[in-house]
């Protein structure tokens, strides 16, 4: 793999001959003017799996702890997280669900067999209620994914008048009916899921068309107001927002944007927890490729909406590994290891660098489905595990609604083929991307700290970081660190806390107001200085 070292103020590649130890990061401190919205840090929901049956749901009569039906593990550790929003019921399950059939008493409600996902039976015991329900409980905002592709305009109007009209209308007087008084509130709405391939396989101007026709009819009652959500572009797609920014327009507050990191949509993707050298290397650099896929999509934007009235929503992002041997086809149970932690870091502090438009975000699933935060036991024990990706979204927690400081980093790369394996893509046709060795993010909380992550990828090389404070004076340093002693390490239900934050002493101020931090190979460090 070739060497070579980043400015990123900068963006210059040369070549050098061997790895340096060493970086230095520059925070602009007085900078800021972005905030980090919240929403970025947001989950996803879809019947897929036991995301909902056995992991946010198991039923009041279930003998598992529950809180009203709700895991009381899972919702305890979804609260400490600080979920902003959450994203359901799909995910390619939303274009083929009838809301419908899930209210009204359990008993009377129909089975449904899942066809995108395994072609499992569920008893739509977990509906609309039982969602903003659980929404209203972790204190998050609701994203409901509507149905174009197998619904219709009728459909989905009458369920948005169920959910937010408080007035003498049918649906509302349904609603009542099935226990619920008040009118939720529900902000954002997505009108349609993947309509390029699970949700109808349209063009983008059939898909236009079905927009503006299904929005005609979305109603703002009494207090509610929707924030509307196209079906946007699959990863390098720049045809798909082009068309619909020009033929949509200003109908829709946001556009979303899917990206996984995975080798490819046909055979193996590799395993969660066994994996070499390379495609360690590999799945770093594919994440960061997202970058380079925001700026694309964010230019077309721009150019068609200056003053940036339409959000760019990444509603699902993540790795997508092989399912564990032996668990359902289907169903995408996957384990979580420190590289998917690092995955998390990476994505996020692209994240936080294009917060003028990028609106939300949305990381593929929260519980035990591909790079979840959360794995439950499937055989109803009631055991459940925290990921390491888990632990990266709980210890940036402080840059939620936190102010953007621009920074300067100097930090070595490699150069990683495109190639996940060289006999499936071709490496000497397949290009490099570039892996910088150290990321780093940094904001200003609206207490006045400046809150700083960084994680160094390297699988062998410790890194001393020397952090320059340009207009902050710092009297304190404090953090915690997520390090293991190997990049495949996780977490199960034997080995719960193998990988998990510890206290961080490994910060230095020194007497000219700089900072030195040494940062362990394999590792993520958030730090809070006063």
């Amino acid at each position: 793999m070739k060497r070579t070292i980043v400015s990123a103020a900068i963006a210059v590649f040369t070549a050098v001959g061997a790895f340096g130890q060493n970086a230095t990061v520059t925070i602009h401190t007085q900078q800021g003017s972005q905030k980090i919205n919240k929403e970025i840090y947001g989950q996803f929901s879809e019947h897929l799996g036991s995301c909902i049956y056995g992991g946010l749901w198991v039923g009041e009569d279930s003998k598992i702890p529950n809180i009203q039906g709700y895991r009381k593990d899972v919702f305890e550790a979804l609260k400490a997280l600080k979920v902003p929003v959450l994203r359901w019921p799909g995910g390619c399950f939303a274009d083929d669900y009838h809301w419908m059939d899930g209210i009204g008493p359990k008993k009377d409600r129909p089975s449904l067999r899942n066809n995108n996902w395994g072609g499992t039976i569920e008893d739509n015991s977990f509906g609309t209620h039982e969602f903003l329900n659980l929404c209203e409980m972790l204190g998050c905002e609701p994203y409901i994914s509507g149905n174009v592709g197998s619904g219709t305009v009728k459909e989905m109007a009458q369920w948005v008048e169920y959910m937010t009209s408080d007035g003498d209308t049918p649906m509302a007087r349904l609603r009542r009916q099935n226990g619920r008084e008040k009118a939720w509130k529900v902000k954002y709405f997505g009108i349609g899921n993947e309509a390029w391939g699970c949700g109808g396989n349209m063009t983008p101007e059939y898909y236009s068309n079905e927009f503006r026709k299904f929005n005609t009819y979305l109603r703002d009652y009494t207090g509610n107001k929707l924030y509307r959500i196209a079906s946007g572009a699959s990863d390098y797609d720049y045809n798909w927002t082009k068309v619909l920014m020009e033929n949509v327009g200003r109908q829709m507050q946001g556009i979303s944007l899917h990206y996984y990191t995975c080798s490819g949509w046909d055979g193996s993707k590799g395993s969660a927890t066994q994996f070499s050298n390379d495609q360690y290397y590999w799945a770093l650099g594919k994440c960061l490729e997202i970058e380079e896929v925001i700026k694309k999509h964010k230019a077309i934007m721009d150019e068609k909406d200056p003053e940036g009235r339409i959000g760019l929503l990444v509603d699902e992002w993540g790795t997508w590994w092989d399912e564990e041997p032996g668990t359902i086809p289907g169903h995408l149970y996957q384990q979580n290891a420190l590289r998917d932690a690092f995955v998390a870091a990476l994505s996020l502090n692209v994240f936080h660098k294009y917060t003028d438009r990028v609106k939300m975000a949305n990381i593929a699933q929260v519980v035990n489905v591909l790079q979840s935060m959360i794995l439950t036991d499937q055989e109803g024990t009631g055991h459940m595990v925290l990921t390491p990706t888990y632990h990266v979204f709980e210890m940036y927690t402080p840059f939620q609604e936190a102010t953007y400081l621009p920074l300067d980093l100097q930090t070595e790369i490699i150069a990683v083929s495109k190639a996940y394996f060289k006999e499936k893509e071709g490496a000497k046709d397949a290009g490099y991307r570039p892996c910088p060795m150290l990321s780093a993010s940094a904001a200003k909380t609206q207490d006045g700290c400046i809150v700083l992550a960084l994680t160094n990828v390297s699988l062998d090389k410790d890194q001393t970081v020397t952090v320059s404070l340009d207009g902050f004076k710092a009297k304190s340093v404090s953090g915690r660190i997520l390090t293991s002693k190997k990049a495949d390490d996780y977490n199960d239900f034997q080995h719960p806390d193998r990988v998990q934050p510890q206290a961080f002493s490994g910060a230095k101020l020194a007497k000219d107001g700089s900072l030195s931090v040494a940062m362990p190979a394999k590792s993520v460090v958030v730090l809070t200085l006063k």
